[in-house]
């Protein structure tokens, strides 16, 4: 009778094992399930390495508001990121030009903020102030002496983009050249970061940049007696300007992709961009 007992006790005390045993199988399952199904999201974003610092900074407060969104951005050049939404490649195109007609018909863009481009200058140059024909004339290869603009007996070295940037095509439609016009000892940089880089560290330097590259290593020009400040971009003075795109395709353009643009718009969007030394849609 004991030992009949006492087989109970054990079997009993089994079928207790084994039922907690498939629980906590069950509850690991529930919490993977969880994890899996937590909704996590990336959105990729790809162009201009001008629109990118300021994306840059939407991602730091956007992905700690939305735990779920992470943000996959790549700075390679307004054309580049184009045709990235157009191939598929990128939900989300950064451009710092206005959409080409070819371009139209595949993708469409949201203007996030307007910015003006500077000429760039090492700080030891005494030539504050020149005339948008004279930036022409510099980056046509017709003047290449800051002497003939005020400054010293020097050499001009003109800095410009790489073909593709959006800053390039901008300044070079506001200016008034073509690609095959430009100077053929300009230095080409890749990426505005390079531009400014390049002119700190050369007196006689000259490049174009967007106003957020703005800093104590270069110096900003005058053009035609304006300053290049938001102001002036938004009173229509400062007329190298252009506008921020955020570029999409109906076709691939995901909710959480229309959430982040929508994001940017609002006011506390808006607030970053001017926060980024750039100029609010307002």
């Amino acid at each position: 009778m004991r030992r009949k007992k006492l087989k109970l006790m054990v079997g009993a005390l089994l079928v207790t094992m084994v039922g907690a045993t498939f629980v906590g199988c069950g509850s690991n399952e529930s919490a993977e399930g969880d994890k899996a199904g937590s909704g996590a999201v990336t959105i990729s974003i790809s162009g201009s390495t001008s629109v990118g610092p300021l994306m840059e900074k939407v991602q730091e407060i956007y992905e700690e508001e939305n735990s779920n969104v992470t943000l996959e951005i790549q700075q390679n050049g307004s054309g580049a990121g184009i045709k990235d939404v157009i191939g598929g490649v990128s939900e989300i195109g950064m451009s710092s030009r206005e959409l080409k007609d070819e371009e139209k018909g595949s993708v469409e863009g949201t203007t996030i903020a307007y910015d003006g481009i500077a000429l760039l200058v090492n700080p030891n140059n005494t030539v504050k102030n020149i005339s948008l024909e004279d930036v022409k004339k510099i980056y046509t290869g017709e003047i290449t002496n800051w002497k003939d603009l005020g400054g010293e007996d020097a050499p001009i070295v003109v800095v410009s983009r790489e073909e593709g940037s959006g800053t390039r095509d901008a300044f070079q439609e506001i200016v008034g050249y073509e690609s095959e016009e430009l100077t053929k000892d300009a230095s080409i940089s890749d990426g505005s970061g390079a531009v400014k880089t390049t002119v700190a560290g050369n007196k006689n330097a000259i490049g174009f940049a967007s106003f957020e590259y703005i800093d104590d290593t270069v110096s900003a020009l005058s053009v035609n007696d304006v300053e290049p400040t938001a102001e002036n971009v938004k009173a229509g003075d400062y007329k190298i300007s252009r506008p921020f795109l955020l570029v999409t395709s109906k076709d691939t353009l995901t909710d959480e992709g229309q959430k982040l643009i929508d994001f940017v718009l609002s006011s506390e969007g808006q607030q970053i961009v001017k926060d980024n030394k750039l100029i609010t849609i307002e």
